[in-house]
């Protein structure tokens, strides 16, 4: 499809704008508030918004079957719709403690068979990269692990995708699979996770 309309937009501004996901979010309920990690939620605030996982994955549902609609202008001055479709790169979701014990109390496993796990570095190590410091710089290393718990939470789940760009399914598809081995991906508030949370998409 190509059309004869200029745009102020640069053709990054339009892929941005076409690919941000635009989640419905909820207000927390007010008895909810006050058991939010304060770590994560320093602010007092009378009325507190978050959506599910779930609805931000529908977000991407379209997009992985059909691709994302997005304006490109040509050099010539006309512009053409370009689609593409998302895949995930990585993900790593951290989530509060009493979320993991709920978890791990089922039948679910908290790490995934068929991703990359985490190294074989001890939690000290972790501590160091996540922080800044280590043990060393005060404190036992047991002070470090909880300081490292507070603050990030606890891995509940992490993917690292190892296929090549072509041999990689949407990741609505990728996201599905992962649910049914990490059900929290479905019904996880973004209140529950860790700031720490961080999730990579290839287009």
């Amino acid at each position: 499809m190509i059309f004869n309309k200029g745009s102020t937009h640069s053709n990054l501004d339009c892929f941005v704008r076409c690919t941000t996901p635009v989640v419905q979010s909820q207000f927390l309920p007010k008895s909810e508030i006050t058991s939010l990690n304060r770590l994560w939620h320093p602010w007092e605030r009378e009325s507190v918004e978050y959506f599910t996982l779930g609805d931000l994955w529908n977000c991407y549902d379209e997009w992985s079957a059909y691709g994302a609609g997005v304006p490109i202008t040509l050099t010539s001055g006309e512009t053409l719709v370009q689609y593409y479709v998302p895949y995930l790169s990585a993900i790593q979701i951290f989530t509060s403690n009493s979320f993991r014990e709920e978890t791990e109390s089922g039948d679910c496993e908290t790490r995934d068979s068929y991703s990359d796990s985490f190294s074989d570095e001890s939690e000290y190590d972790k501590v160091w990269r996540w922080d800044g410091t280590s043990s060393e710089d005060g404190g036992s290393e047991q002070d470090c692990l909880w300081h490292f718990s507070d603050r990030l939470g606890h891995l509940y789940c992490q993917y690292f995708e190892r296929a090549t760009p072509y041999g990689r399914v949407p990741l609505m598809d990728k996201i599905t699979g992962l649910a049914q081995r990490y059900p929290g991906l479905m019904s996880l508030r973004s209140v529950d996770l860790s700031p720490a949370s961080w999730m990579a998409v290839a287009w």
